[in-house]
């Protein structure tokens, strides 16, 4: 169930603490209250839209936390998902700072789907005109197959098997051209090939090269400077730093044999000479290697023009030209063994038809199955909230083609008045029809599993009277096995609840705020007497308010 509801910088709230309980909870208050922001934030909490045009304060974080209590079937549900609750307790929190959403489940950083898919175990929120969704038919289905978990587990065999299926025409259409465009790419792909395979790549090629290229290019200046460094620092006249350093080295020995304290210093001079000697015979090498001749720089940026001609037709490396050149061998080769692939592709793409029509046929007669059965419950379901008569069916078509769902489509269809025929739920149904149609489907789906916290946001849309007292009980006995939160207006559902809470505007220092309290016992009669009364609430009608909790 959830335990508490936190809300932190959203629209009129500033800070808002809600304890939910097991039971009904009843949400009222005045119009224009805030009923939609509490809704709207709960609907942030479970992964909906989250960004800066919901916050109070822009300059400040928001945030929506879900505290929910689980039991171990739960637990292990969620395990599936990776999210673990060793204390019973999973707390969804979304935050959005400076713009960025960051989703924790139980402080573990998560995706949004991955969030979503959490809070779909663990809460249902019927938001307002949700109703709208049974006008599309082609929504009737998806109703009918989250119903039962063994048409989720038919329609994913069906659909792997489609996905495999649609691979194999894709290619046999692709495949299937005529002979003389065959020839021409294979010989096109021939050349290809081979201007590949005549180059006789090196790995790492291209960068030796390249530099390479560039110490030819830079060969007269390098010349220049490596000169001047070893006229300075080597032998070739008396004043050059080798022929200086040597005769120091021989007149530092004097030094010692007049004063043998000297020696460490000799030993560190010839050190120096000996890293002077080290660094000329590496510059020697240096500039030997650094003799570019002009037929060698253009045999290297010959190389070099034709790996990035290369590299411009097959890849941006010489890793990504090694990949092409299996690619276009792959195709070669495919194409050479066209007649013995198309004879394969065929045989496969039959006999994965085969299998898909099967698969699609055990899908469509697990899906009636499951329909005749919701159908029934529904209609039972509907008869308790106050229809005359209930005629409440599914009707199957088959689709002329495969498709990720099967070959089914199905809509449901109803008649709500004696001496009229069925038909379609979008085309037939009022508006307070298909609210209470929805709830008679949330009813049977619910007491069947399913997520153990339920939200209805004005369910009691279009109804009034009977109608609404029907409704109210059908929540009330829904209760006894879901948690159930819901905003009514009308007293009929409101009295109902197991805990009343009251949403409310107040102004403090100028400042329009959102809360929300729950009602004690007088509270919860004096709201219920308003819902009854409006603005004149007479001794009568809090006594009507008294006897409809009672």
């Amino acid at each position: 169930m959830l335990i508490n509801l936190h809300i932190s910088n959203i629209a009129l709230i500033d800070e808002l603490d809600i304890d939910f309980s097991e039971g009904l909870n009843i949400l009222t208050g005045e119009t224009g209250a805030g009923k939609s922001i509490i809704i709207g934030s709960i609907g942030i909490g479970l992964g909906g839209r989250f960004d800066q045009s919901l916050l109070r304060d822009s300059s400040k974080d928001g945030m929506v936390e879900l505290l929910f209590g689980i039991d171990d079937i739960m637990a292990e549900k969620l395990m599936s998902l990776e999210i673990e609750a060793p204390d019973g307790e999973v707390l969804i929190s979304r935050r959005l700072v400076g713009g960025r959403t960051i989703n924790r489940i139980n402080d573990q950083t998560v995706t949004v789907s991955k969030l979503r898919m959490a809070a779909g175990m663990l809460i249902n929120l019927h938001a307002q005109h949700e109703q709208r969704t049974l006008l599309k038919p082609e929504m009737h289905m998806e109703l009918l197959d989250s119903s039962d978990p063994g048409i989720e587990e038919l329609k994913n065999k069906v659909k792997s098997i489609y996905q495999e299926h649609k691979a194999v025409s894709d290619k046999l259409s692709e495949m299937r051209t005529d002979k003389a465009d065959r020839i021409k790419r294979m010989d096109f792909l021939d050349y290809e090939i081979k201007e590949i395979e005549n180059a006789k790549l090196k790995s790492g090629e291209d960068e030796e090269l390249e530099l390479q290229f560039k110490r030819g290019s830079n060969a007269k200046e390098i010349t220049e400077i490596t000169s001047g460094i070893y006229s300075i620092t080597g032998y070739d006249s008396d004043r050059s730093a080798g022929n200086q350093l040597s005769r120091a080295v021989r007149d530092i020995q004097s030094l010692i044999r007049l004063d043998e304290g000297t020696e460490e210093l000799s030993n560190l001079l010839t050190d120096i000479e000996g890293l002077l000697s080290d660094f000329n015979r590496q510059l020697s090498e240096y500039m030997k290697d650094s003799d570019f001749s002009e037929e060698e720089l253009r045999e290297v940026e010959s190389r070099l023009n034709l790996i990035n001609s290369l590299k411009i037709k097959y890849g941006n490396s010489l890793e990504d030209i090694s990949q092409s050149l299996s690619e276009l061998k792959a195709e070669y080769d495919e194409l050479s063994r066209y007649d013995d692939i198309i004879e394969e592709l065929t045989v496969k793409e039959k006999d994965l038809s085969e299998k898909l029509e099967k698969e699609s046929c055990r899908l469509s007669e697990k899906r009636k199955k499951v329909a005749e059965r919701l159908c029934t419950d529904i209609s039972s379901a509907m008869a308790e909230l106050n229809f005359n008569k209930v005629d409440f069916s599914m009707h199957f078509e088959k689709t002329d083609r495969f498709t990720p769902s099967g070959t089914d489509k199905a809509v449901f269809y109803i008649s709500t008045n004696i001496g009229e025929e069925p038909g379609p739920l979008n085309e037939i149904a009022s508006g307070g029809e298909l609210s209470r149609v929805l709830l008679a489907m949330k009813s049977a789906i619910s007491e069947k599993g399913g997520t153990p916290t339920l939200i209805f946001d004005e369910i009691d849309s279009g109804i009034s009277g009977v109608t609404a007292q029907k409704v109210g009980e059908m929540m009330k006995r829904l209760s006894g096995s879901h948690q159930i939160i819901a905003i009514t207006h009308l007293p009929q559902i409101a009295a109902a609840a197991d805990s009343a809470f009251l949403i409310e505007k107040t102004v403090e220092n100028d400042r329009t705020f959102t809360n929300i309290r729950i009602l004690d016992k007088e509270e919860r009669v004096n709201e219920l007497a308003r819902l009854l009364g409006g603005d004149k609430v007479t001794d009568s009608v809090i006594a009507a308010a008294r006897e409809m909790i009672s």
